[in-house]
């Protein structure tokens, strides 16, 4: 997988992020009435970590992987897994597409990095593009759990939900890049 250096910062903000969590644990717990406080203290405290981040427009479903998976992270492990980018309307991936088809000279190209809309993850609402690196290694080690896989080589931030996987206890194929084809089992 490739990496991001790890930033001082990073470590600063795991710890706080935690702390936060932790002290909203009462409130949560008051709430929730007991029914998932833990999850709620741990979402209010990502608020507070990553303000701009949305998960809005993903499925429920992957909305729901992805919660409790970055939850199980940081209260088994001290690990955040923030957002980058997640669900995108189609006009939104069509723009990005051709941004890439412009900066790399051919749809080909482009295709190594960015899908069409009629193609993307994204757009159906299933992918998540996560931060920081030790998040995303946290979730390649520990996603399957919750049907979330890293899909892409080159992409180390890049996830989707597949439940089917989980089901079977396999992976999803890892593509070396998001244009290339699947391989066969």
């Amino acid at each position: 997988m490739g990496q991001e250096p790890v930033r001082r910062r990073d470590h600063a903000y795991r710890h706080a992020t935690v702390v936060v969590a932790t002290l909203l644990l009462p409130l949560a717990l008051v709430v929730t009435r007991g029914r998932r406080f833990r999850e709620r203290a741990c979402e209010w405290a990502f608020r507070i970590r990553y303000p701009a981040e949305s998960l809005a427009g993903l499925t429920p479903e992957t909305r729901a992987a992805f919660v409790a998976a970055r939850c199980a992270a940081l209260w088994h492990d001290a690990e955040l897994i923030g957002v980058t980018s997640g669900h995108r309307l189609f006009a939104e991936q069509e723009e990005l597409f051709q941004e890439a088809v412009t900066s790399y000279g051919s749809e080909p190209r482009a295709r190594e990095w960015v899908l069409p809309p009629q193609e993307s993850a994204h757009v159906q609402g299933i992918a998540v593009d996560v931060r920081p690196t030790e998040g995303a290694r946290w979730l390649e080690r520990h996603g399957d759990r919750f049907g979330l896989y890293r899909t892409y080589a080159n992409e180390w931030w890049h996830f989707e939900y597949h439940p089917s996987y989980r089901a079977t206890g396999r992976r999803p194929p890892m593509r070396p890049t998001p244009g290339t084809l699947p391989a066969r089992y």
